[in-house]
């Protein structure tokens, strides 16, 4: 299956922001080698952070990909993570007093929402036409009745 059949469009928002937390399940992958190379990391329940650092880095940069490819399902996944990490810099930044990585941390997450949240991305996800407003796609079916016109099919059951 050839790459073009697997990118669907979206706006550059989205794409965008799919980078962005691409490079935030990077960085958590960055994190875990750092875990696992500390010498003070002994035992197992080194072990099973590590791992759950793994898991967890694999969905967010799974998530990324699909925001990346034009994908609908990643939106939602990429707003909790925006949310968890505007949480995690809120965190850093004040009960941990560690404004430095907290701060750009809790930018990053506001960045990624604004983006998955501005008209063009809205629009997106609707499957809104360019001459229709947010509620007219709304009553049409959003997205799923778009792909319903695309194939030819009046019966929303279908």
């Amino acid at each position: 299956m050839p790459l073009a059949d697997k990118v669907a469009p979206a706006p550059r928002e989205v794409r965008v922001a799919g980078l962005i937390t691409a490079l935030l399940g990077v960085a958590l992958l960055v994190l875990d080698g750092v875990l696992l190379a500390s010498p003070s990391a002994t035992g197992s329940n080194v072990l099973a952070e590590a791992g759950f650092y793994a898991l967890f880095a694999i969905a967010v940069l799974m998530c990324g990909a699909g925001l990346a490819a034009g994908h609908t399902w990643a939106r939602s996944p990429g707003v909790v993570l925006a949310l968890m990490t505007i949480g995690v810099g809120w965190y850093l930044a004040l009960p941990s007093e560690q404004p430095a990585p907290g701060v750009p941390l809790i930018a990053v997450g506001v960045l990624v929402l604004v983006l998955l949240f501005r008209q063009p991305s809205r629009a997106w996800a609707l499957g809104q036409h360019a001459d229709e407003t947010e509620e007219e796609a709304a009553e049409r079916g959003g997205l799923e009745g778009r792909r319903r016109e695309r194939e030819g099919s009046d019966d929303p059951e279908s």
